[in-house]
């Protein structure tokens, strides 16, 4: 800004986007619009449709043709058994007539009126209500799917996460001794409150001897009051209040009291797993109450406010996997650099433990996403230092980035590792039973998801796409041709076993070996692709269609996955929290996960069952009737003559 006293002066970023849907929760915006119309994301990752015909229309088509030729057969054979006497050709002709019930025609007209009816069945079927047909040209196909793709978050998870565990590296606690945390937290602010009232100044000495000698085991009481603390402040959640009718305050204050009232508020953020560890400090005790661009205001059991400063935040990257906040406490003037962020990341970060690495290994298995969270405690000249230098890489023209991560960089070392928190993905009602189902099918299941791929790997785990039993290959990231020959060999020699690969090594192996890789993937009893774009989810359909021939069925909830629903034979939307555009693009719209083996064993099944049934039925009366003419024909020397009025026949 030049126009204001000292011109300010600052960088926009990534951090500065606002993406569709995002809800404003407090002050205002100054907004530049970069993309709009053809150039969002949106658009640039959906594909044209195309019309679909079903496989059974295309075998019907192949078999009219076949029979045409048997007509014409016939139709020679018996002028050359009349010995070509006179007219032949207008003899042919009568023939050709006579028999020209050999041609299914009427098979047509009676399919459709078959696909309206299955269609019919499907929407009125109560074990599935609020399914949409909105093809009906391919109900059958539903019978015959051999690989199904699916899309994790919304699809197979609802996107609601759940707090399961926290661990301190001595103690575990998990949902049912969670009521021993809320204790300790009530005791821990109970002392500190009582210090701070007995005696002002007390307060900051009584801390020292903590920090001068870390070496001292904590108490378990004070290490899990740290470890909600951090919890409470590290993250990117704002609390909104529904303000209302009548109440917002003329006053700033008027305004703020009112707000706390607990049942009224809602947190906003850009990812469910923080809302989830925010709900979860609520309920030990710890509540987030207030939040905006300088300040977070956390309440504690016995109702005081705690007022901390933000002084920097550094946000998550899919880079860095990690996120950290530099804070003071108003009360004490500390200042504190908390982070949390995946295990991969943090393993390097905080001081040599022995436990991180196995519990982290423990909770990935039972399905939970894991977060590291530490902290380390600054000196105000540690922070002067930092911030100076931290502002001058902010401002770099050239490598920005890289010189803020190696500011940052600085400050992340030998931090002090507070806990392990882990959070459940919750899976859609019945994922379970539905994919064993569809296992036992001979249907053969892949998950494509834009997630990261240990959390892909969790839910692959807890939802049994991958049976306890089976082995995980994970395919190592691949970026050049030899690379990717030599995972490719390594993954030939197992035998029955998941395969998990990201979407970038998944480009290079199709850019040169294509067909060897759709070949070694196609006998996996599961595929897991992770960090896929939507169009690279279209590409697989259309790989798997292009290589095997065989049907394939893609299911998913939003709009990214758009044009992989289109790219299959049959596409399935779900209606789920991201809005209605997978429903409305799918041939099939339905309201859960688990109707879909319904879907497919019952009214997919049937379908093909009596379409086929249907077209067999047609093609066998037209060849009785061409048979009786044809034998009617031979006994009285080859007469082209009707054997039944016409009338009778159109009948």
């Amino acid at each position: 800004q030049e126009d204001s006293d000292p011109a300010v002066h600052e960088s926009l970023s990534i951090e500065n986007t606002l993406w569709a849907s995002t809800v404003v929760a407090s002050g205002t915006v100054i907004g530049v619009v970069i993309y709009t119309g053809k150039e969002t994301r949106s658009v640039m990752n959906t594909s044209n449709p195309k019309n679909k015909v079903g496989l059974l229309d295309l075998e019907l088509n192949q078999l009219t043709k076949a029979l045409f030729l048997a007509l014409v057969a016939l139709s020679v054979v018996m002028v050359t058994l009349q010995g070509f006497v006179g007219p032949w050709y207008r003899n042919l002709f009568r023939f050709l007539l006579l028999f020209s019930y050999i041609i299914p025609i009427s098979l047509r007209v009676n399919l459709d009126m078959g696909k309206a009816a299955y269609g019919w069945m499907i929407m009125k079927d109560e074990n599935i209500p609020g399914t949409v047909v909105r093809t009906s040209t391919i109900p059958e196909e539903l019978g015959r799917l051999v690989y199904l793709l699916t899309d994790k978050t919304g699809t197979l998870t609802q996107n609601e996460m759940i707090f399961k565990r926290l661990h301190l590296g001595t103690v575990s606690y998990g949902t049912d001794t969670m009521d021993e945390i809320q204790s300790h937290i009530i005791n821990s602010y109970s002392q500190v409150h009582s210090q701070n009232s007995g005696n002002g100044t007390s307060s900051t000495p009584s801390r020292k001897p903590q920090s001068s000698a870390p070496k001292v085991r904590k108490s378990v009481s004070s290490r899990i009051h740290e470890a909600v603390k951090a919890v409470a402040l590290c993250h990117n959640v704002t609390p909104v209040y529904e303000s209302r009718a009548g109440v917002s305050g003329e006053t700033e204050y008027a305004e703020v009291d009112q707000d706390f009232s607990d049942e009224n508020r809602t947190y906003q953020a850009s990812s469910p797993d923080e809302v989830a560890l925010v709900q979860w400090t609520e309920s030990v005790g710890l509540t987030l109450v207030n939040r905006d661009l300088t300040s977070v205001q956390l309440k504690t059991p016995g109702g005081h406010i705690l007022t901390y400063y933000i002084l920097q935040i550094f946000p998550f990257t899919s880079e860095s996997k990690r996120m950290g906040i530099i804070v003071r406490d108003e009360s004490s003037g500390e200042i504190t650099f908390y982070m949390k962020g995946a295990d991969v990341a943090m393993s390097t970060i905080v001081q040599y433990n022995d436990w991180l690495e196995e519990e982290c290994g423990n909770m990935a298995r039972e399905g939970l996403r894991t977060l590291v969270v530490a902290k380390k405690s600054l000196t105000e000249e540690q922070y002067q230092d930092f911030e100076s230098r931290y502002n001058q890489a902010k401002l770099s023209i050239h490598d920005r980035n890289l010189k803020v991560a190696a500011v940052v960089e600085s400050l992340e070392r030998e931090m002090e590792l507070l806990c392990l928190t882990g959070v459940e993905d919750q899976l859609q009602a019945d994922v379970r039973p539905t994919l064993e189902m569809l296992r036992n099918a001979g249907i053969k299941i892949w998950m494509l998801t834009g997630d990261k791929l240990e959390t892909a790997t969790c839910i692959a785990k807890s939802s049994h796409l991958v049976s306890r039993t089976q082995d995980i290959h994970i395919f190592r990231p691949v970026t050049t041709r030899g690379e990717a020959h030599l995972e490719l060999n390594a993954f030939r020699r197992k035998h029955d076993c998941a395969l998990v690969i990201s979407g970038d090594s998944l480009e290079v192996c199709l850019k040169y070996y294509e067909h060897e890789f759709v070949e070694l993937a196609c006998q996996c009893p599961a595929v897991v692709c992770c960090r896929c774009s939507p169009t690279q989810k279209a590409h697989i359909v259309k790989l798997l269609q292009h290589h095997t021939g065989k049907r394939t069925c893609a299911i998913g909830d939003g709009g990214n996955d758009v044009s992989m629903i289109q790219a299959a034979d049959c596409g399935i939307g779900i209606e789920g929290k991201e809005g209605k555009q997978a429903s409305l693009a799918a041939d099939f719209s339905i309201t859960q996960f688990k109707h879909i083996g319904r879907l497919l064993m019952v009214h997919g099944r049937n379908s093909y069952k009596r379409s086929a049934a249907l077209g067999q039925f047609v093609m066998h009366r037209g060849l009785i009737i061409s048979t009786m003419q044809a034998v009617f024909s031979s006994v009285f020397y080859f007469a082209s003559v009707p054997l039944y009025q016409g009338f009778l026949m159109v009948g």
